[in-house]
């Protein structure tokens, strides 16, 4: 007989506030996502008005795309600590690691990365999905990288 054991997907690495920008807004974007139709709504918001709607809804829709796939073809549940936690679960960490290899274009190291969340046959599937969020975020963190507003010249 074994003992039931807690999932370690959200045993305590760190902190959130360890990571760098783009990884601490997978991990806070990861967790609203989780919470339901009014939080994605949020993300939905943050996404459009840091990146433009053109680009935002792209953002968002691989965004979408890459919670779909763990949530569906996960080695197991995605376990996500509450969206204001200051701590860091294992699975969080490896998502945010996942986006922010994949963002610098270290593709070999993103899939290992994510077969640690989903199924290995499904790794390579959700690189280009991780890429856009990846350069999305960094965007979105980075002053001087959001959409450019309308500007008036008279």
């Amino acid at each position: 007989m074994t003992a039931h054991k807690p999932h370690r997907g959200g045993a305590t690495v760190g902190f959130v506030t360890e990571l760098d920008a783009v990884e601490a807004g997978a991990v806070r974007y990861l967790r609203l996502w989780g919470e339901g139709a009014v939080a994605q709504r949020h993300v939905r918001t943050d996404f459009a008005s840091a990146l433009g709607v053109d680009a935002g809804q792209r953002a968002l829709q691989a965004f979408a795309e890459l919670c779909d796939h763990c949530l569906h073809y996960g080695r197991r549940p995605l376990v996500r600590h509450q969206v204001m936690c200051r701590c860091l679960g294992a699975d969080e960490a490896c998502f945010a690691n996942f986006i922010a290899a994949a963002a610098e274009g270290d593709r070999e190291d993103a899939i290992l990365i994510a077969t640690l969340l989903v199924r290995a046959d499904m790794a390579m599937c959700l690189f280009d999905h991780a890429a856009t969020v990846g350069h999305a975020l960094r965007r979105m963190t980075q002053p001087g990288l959001h959409a450019s507003p309308s500007r008036t010249v008279h």
